[in-house]
């Protein structure tokens, strides 16, 4: 894919349905896109089968077009990059980054989440084993400076430890799939939930292991259910409701603080969009947005 000044993408799993987070997400990153003249993709994360919806993936897309937010370039599924994936693998292993480990959920658990790099010296086999990206220096900081959260940073010796890139499973893990897919597709831009604020040093550091280019980073702040929640399929959000496009949109946009007149509501997708990308600012976005609207259905006379 050739290099453009603005890439950006929105990269949805096949769990189910988009519902109003993820519109936020999806809206957010099309017109922060498409503000800076750049391109558009849409990234299909459907690497955990046991998790994934039957038909989810086209339920999905038809709903981003829907609501007018029409990607460029074909959807890339995570799926068909396996290969990819495991050259990344022999890449980090040429240069002695990756090591096998046999340690439980139990033991991992135990040590609070943060790895202590135990079967680092072991040279274990394969069968059985996940594969970890060694943390070179105990003393590696990452920091980064968030378009919205501000300056981030992690220790990620003590804050996280030697992460794994394959599970157990032989399923590749989020970490490592999503960098070498934003290499391959050129992302400049990447703007999502700040549920995955505290994975992008790990993603950082990947990048700089494997000589990538890093992207701008923007995390969102979630949009909450009303016992302070994150709207996710885990926590049972609402599909988007079928058919108030224009009301779906006019909500998420006044949710992100972008101040839409209440008569845009009864507009048409494009108008809306056409408003929104005219309007855009994301420097209107803080550090808490709040709570989903209740009032999920189009208002009377719509």
């Amino acid at each position: 894919m050739s290099a453009l000044t603005n890439i950006g993408r929105f990269a949805p799993s096949p769990t189910g349905p988009l519902h109003f987070g993820s519109l936020t997400s999806a809206l957010a990153s099309y017109l922060q896109t498409r503000q800076g003249q750049g391109q558009w993709l849409v990234r299909m994360e459907d690497l955990d089968p046991p998790r994934e919806v039957s038909g989810a993936s086209d339920e999905i897309l038809q709903q981003l077009d829907n609501h007018g937010l029409h990607w460029d370039s074909s959807v890339l599924y995570q799926s068909n990059r396996l290969e990819s994936y495991r050259e990344a693998l022999e890449s980090l292993s040429d240069l002695g980054l990756i090591y096998h480990c046999q340690c439980n959920r139990q033991r991992i658990s135990a040590l609070g989440g943060i790895y202590d790099g135990h079967c680092r010296n072991l040279q274990l086999g394969k069968a059985g084993s996940a594969m970890r990206l060694i943390i070179r220096d105990r003393d590696t900081t990452i920091s980064f400076v968030d378009q919205i959260m501000g300056h981030y940073q992690q220790q990620l010796s003590s804050e996280v430890g030697d992460f794994v890139l394959q599970r157990r499973d032989k399923l590749f893990s989020y970490q490592l799939a999503v960098v070498v897919d934003d290499q391959f597709q050129s992302i400049s831009q990447v703007m999502r939930g700040a549920d995955l604020l505290d994975s992008t040093p790990r993603q950082i550091y990947l990048q700089q292991s494997l000589g990538y280019q890093q992207p701008e980073y923007a995390h969102l702040p979630l949009a909450l259910n009303g016992e302070g929640q994150k709207l996710s399929k885990q926590n049972h959000a609402a599909s988007l409701q079928v058919g108030i496009e224009s009301h779906n949109l006019w909500q998420a946009l006044n949710w992100l603080r972008q101040e839409p007149p209440h008569e845009l509501q009864y507009q048409s997708v494009d108008e809306i969009l056409a408003w929104a990308l005219s309007h855009w600012d994301v420097h209107k976005l803080g550090h808490q947005l709040g709570v989903r609207p209740e009032n999920t259905t189009a208002p009377e006379g719509y």
